[in-house]
C-alpha cells in the first residue's frame, strides 16, 4: 500500500475541480482504501482530491510568475506554442480585428492590463455529459453560452475537460501563469457551482513576447470581481535568525568561556574557596605557559587520532546530507577507550608519575585552549572553500558567527571525519582520565591509604557515563551536533576543553576539601544515579531503535503522529512523558555527580547549574528546529506532550 504523502492538518493547495487553479486548501483526512484526501476550502468547503491535485506550498513560492514551463509547447521560440489554443489566447476573427491594437504602446498597455477588471467566463461543456471527479460522477448541465466560434467554444471544453499537465497552476498565456490566492485574503466560492473555468484575456500574443521580459518584476495584483489574484514571485533568501545573541553573543562566549573556566578552576585550588574571595589571585602568563605541557598534550591528541584510524569496528552510515550522500563512519570509540585503559594501566605499573597532570592542571588546560583555537582557525579557512552543499544549515555568512558556530558541517581531511572525532575521542576520554588523576593526587595530597568514597562514587558515576557513550556511539549520528551545527569555536573548545576540564570539577575539588560520606547517604545517592541512567538510557535506545526502524514489531505498541516530511513522531513511550525524557535523565545523573561533594560550597553543583541552562537552551533550539521541519504536525504533538522536559512543568 503507498504511504500518504501529506499529514493531517498540513496546508497545501488544490486544484478546483474541473481548472488549472490552485487554492490554500487543509487536510483533514485522508482514505486508504480510495487513495484520497479530504481538504478544506478557506470558504469551508469540503472535497476530496487525489494525491496529484495536491501540491506543497513551496512549489509555488520558488517559482517566478514569468518563469517558462518545461513542456516543449511554452518554450520560447517553440512553433507549437504559437499554433496553440489557450483562454486568454484571442478568437480567430478577433485576432484580425484587432490587429491595430498591437501598435499600442507598450507601456500603456502594461497599465491597462494591470487596471483591467476581469470577468469570469462560466464554461460549461455541451450536452448533459457526466464527468468523473475524485472517483465520483458528476452530472453538468448543457451549456447556455452563445455560440460565436465553434472552434473557440470546443477549445473552452477542452479546457475544462481536461486535467493541469504543468505544474503551474495557471495557464500558459495568461499574465498570471502561477496565480494563486493570497495566504492572508478571503476567498468566496460558491458551493453550488459544480464546474467554473475563468478565463483572463490579458494582451494579445505580440505584445505577450514583446513584455516577457517584464515577467520578472515585483508582484502584480489583478481584481476579479471582490477577490485579489497575487502572482507569487520566487522567495529571496531570507536572513537566517541568529542563535547564541547573534554575532554580539558569540563573540562576549569566546572571550568569557576561557576565562570563565580558569576562574573556576582557581577557585577550586584554594583552600578556603569563597564568593567573597573573588577574584581569586591570578597567576602571571608564563607560569600558565609551557611548551613541555603544550606537547604532552599534541601527543595525547594524536594518539586518540591514531586508535581512530585503526581498521577496527563496524561501519555504518550517518543520515542523508542535503545532496543525498550519507558519509560513512567506523565506530571504534569503546576499542579506542580500552586501549587507552591498557596504557593508563601500565603507566601506573611503571610508576609513571601521573600526578604531573594535577600540578600542572592549568598549564594542561591553557595549552588545550590554545589548540582549540588553533583547530578553528584552520576549520574556518578551509570552510571558505567549502562547496554550498558541505556548509552547515547553522553557518550565516558572518565571519564571527561562523567562525563560533562553524561553517562547514563535516570538514574532513581524507576518510578522517575531524567533528566526530573530537566529539568523543579526546575530551571524552580525557574526562576519565583526568578523574583517575584527581582519585591518585587525593591520596596524595590528603596521605590516604585509599580513596574516599565520595571520590570513589565521582569517578565511577563519570566513568559509567563515558563508557556508555562510547559503547553506543552510533547514537551521536542523530545528534543536532552532527547533523545540523559546523565544526567551529563552540564544539572545538566545548568537546576539547570544557568537558575534559570543566566536567572534572567535582574531582578537582575533592582533592583539597575531602567530604566523608556514610554508605546509607552513598546508597541513597547510588539510587538517584541509577534512576537518571534508566531514564536517559531507555528514552535514547527508544529514539534510536525508532529512528533505525519504524517498523519494528517490539515497537507496534508506540503510537505516533504522522508529518509531511514521511516521519512520524512519538506520542507514547518515554516519548509520551515528556518531550526530552533524555535530557531529564541526564539532569538527575548530573545531581547524583554533585552530591558526593557535599553542600559546603556551590562550586561542585556548578556543572548541574550549568547543566540546566544548556539542556534548556538546546531543548528551546530543538523546539525551533522541529516547528520549521513538522509544522502543523509538531503543533499537534505539543498538544499531546505538553511537557518539555520536567514533568508537570511546561
Amino acid at each position: 500500500m503507498p504511504s500518504r504523502k501529506f499529514a493531517d492538518g498540513e496546508v497545501v493547495r488544490g486544484r478546483w475541480p474541473g481548472s488549472s487553479l490552485y487554492y490554500e486548501v487543509e487536510i483533514l483526512s485522508y482514505d486508504s482504501r480510495s487513495q484520497l484526501y479530504t481538504v478544506k476550502y478557506k470558504d469551508g468547503t469540503e472535497l476530496e482530491l487525489k494525491e496529484s491535485d495536491i501540491k506543497p506550498l513551496t512549489s509555488f513560492r520558488q517559482r517566478k510568475s514569468g518563469s517558462t514551463s518545461s513542456s516543449p509547447s511554452r518554450r520560447r521560440g517553440s512553433r507549437s506554442r504559437s499554433r496553440s489554443r489557450s483562454p486568454g489566447r484571442l478568437l480567430k476573427g478577433s485576432r484580425r480585428s484587432a490587429s491595430a491594437s498591437h501598435q499600442v504602446d507598450i507601456k500603456e498597455a502594461r497599465k491597462e492590463i494591470l487596471e483591467v477588471k476581469l470577468t469570469p467566463l462560466v464554461l460549461k461543456p455541451f450536452g448533459n455529459s457526466i464527468s468523473r471527479y475524485n472517483g465520483e460522477p458528476e452530472q453538468r448541465e448543457r451549456n447556455d453560452i452563445p455560440r460565436r466560434d465553434a472552434r473557440a467554444q470546443g477549445d473552452a471544453r477542452a479546457q475544462a475537460d481536461a486535467p493541469a499537465q504543468a505544474d503551474a497552476p495557471a495557464q500558459a498565456n495568461t499574465r498570471a501563469q502561477m496565480v494563486s490566492f493570497s495566504s492572508q485574503e478571503k476567498f468566496p466560492l460558491s458551493q453550488e457551482s459544480s464546474y467554473l473555468s475563468t478565463q483572463y484575456s490579458l494582451r494579445p500574443r505580440r505584445e505577450e513576447i514583446k513584455l516577457k521580459e517584464l515577467d520578472s518584476k515585483e508582484d502584480r495584483i489583478v481584481t476579479k470581481g471582490p477577490t485579489s489574484l497575487r502572482t507569487f514571485e520566487a522567495a529571496g533568501p531570507q536572513p537566517k535568525k541568529l542563535e547564541f545573541g547573534g554575532v554580539p553573543g558569540v563573540f562576549l562566549i569566546m572571550l568569557g568561556l576561557p576565562a570563565f573556566l580558569f576562574l573556576l578552576l582557581l577557585l577550586c585550588k584554594q583552600r578556603e574557596p569563597s564568593l567573597l574571595n573573588f577574584p581569586p589571585p591570578l597567576p602571571a602568563l608564563y607560569e600558565l605557559w609551557e611548551t613541555r605541557v603544550f606537547g604532552v598534550y599534541l601527543l595525547w591528541f594524536f594518539l586518540q587520532a591514531l586508535f581512530y584510524l585503526l581498521p577496527v569496528g563496524k561501519v555504518v552510515e550517518g543520515t542523508p546530507l542535503t545532496d543525498g550522500r550519507r558519509l560513512k563512519y567506523r565506530l571504534n570509540g569503546f576499542y579506542a577507550f580500552i586501549l587507552t585503559s591498557a596504557l593508563i594501566g601500565a603507566s601506573v605499573f611503571w610508576d609513571v608519575e601521573l600526578c604531573y597532570v594535577y600540578s600542572h592542571f592549568l598549564q594542561f588546560a591553557l595549552a588545550a585552549t590554545v589548540f582549540s583555537v588553533v583547530l578553528s582557525v584552520y576549520l574556518y579557512a578551509r570552510a571558505l572553500k567549502a562547496p554550498q552543499d558541505d556548509l552547515s544549515p547553522a553557518s550565516s555568512g558572518n565571519a564571527i558567527y561562523d567562525f563560533f558556530i562553524g561553517r562547514e558541517l563535516n570538514p574532513r581531511i581524507g576518510t578522517f571525519d575531524l567533528k566526530y572525532f573530537c566529539e568523543l575521542r579526546p575530551g571524552l576520554i580525557g574526562w576519565v582520565v583526568i578523574n583517575l588523576v584527581m582519585l591518585l593526587a587525593e591520596m596524595k595530597v590528603q596521605g590516604r591509604a585509599v580513596p574516599s568514597l565520595a571520590m570513589i562514587l565521582v569517578n565511577s558515576f563519570q566513568l559509567f557515563y563515558v563508557v556508555d557513550a562510547l559503547w553506543n556511539e552510533e547514537a551521536l549520528l542523530t545528534t543536532m551536533d552532527i547533523i545540523h551545527d559546523g565544526f567551529g569555536f563552540m564544539l572545538a573548545f566545548g568537546d576539547l576543553v570544557w568537558v575534559p576540564f570543566g566536567y572534572s570539577l567535582q574531582a578537582f575539588y575533592l582533592v583539597h576539601h575531602p567530604n566523608e560520606l556514610s554508605w546509607p547517604v552513598a546508597s541513597l545517592i547510588i539510587a538517584l544515579k541509577l534512576c537518571g541512567y534508566v531514564i536517559f538510557r531507555c528514552a535514547n535506545s527508544q529514539k534510536n531503535a525508532f529512528r533505525k526502524n519504524p517498523t519494528d514489531p517490539k515497537l507496534a505498541h508506540l503510537k505516533t503522529i504522522h508529518t509531511s516530511t514521511g516521519k512520524n513522531l512519538l506520542v507514547s513511550g518515554w516519548w509520551g512523558f515528556v518531550r526530552h525524557p533524555n535530557y531529564l535523565g541526564d539532569l538527575i545523573m548530573a545531581l547524583a555527580w554533585s552530591l558526593p561533594c557535599g553542600f559546603s560550597h556551590i562550586l561542585p553543583y556548578f556543572y548541574v547549574i550549568y547543566f540546566t541552562m544548556l539542556l534548556v537552551h538546546r531543548e528551546a533550539r530543538d523546539e525551533q528546529q522541529c516547528k520549521k521541519k513538522y509544522g502543523v504536525a509538531w503543533e499537534k504533538y505539543c498538544r499531546r506532550v505538553p511537557y518539555r522536559i520536567f514533568p508537570y512543568i511546561y
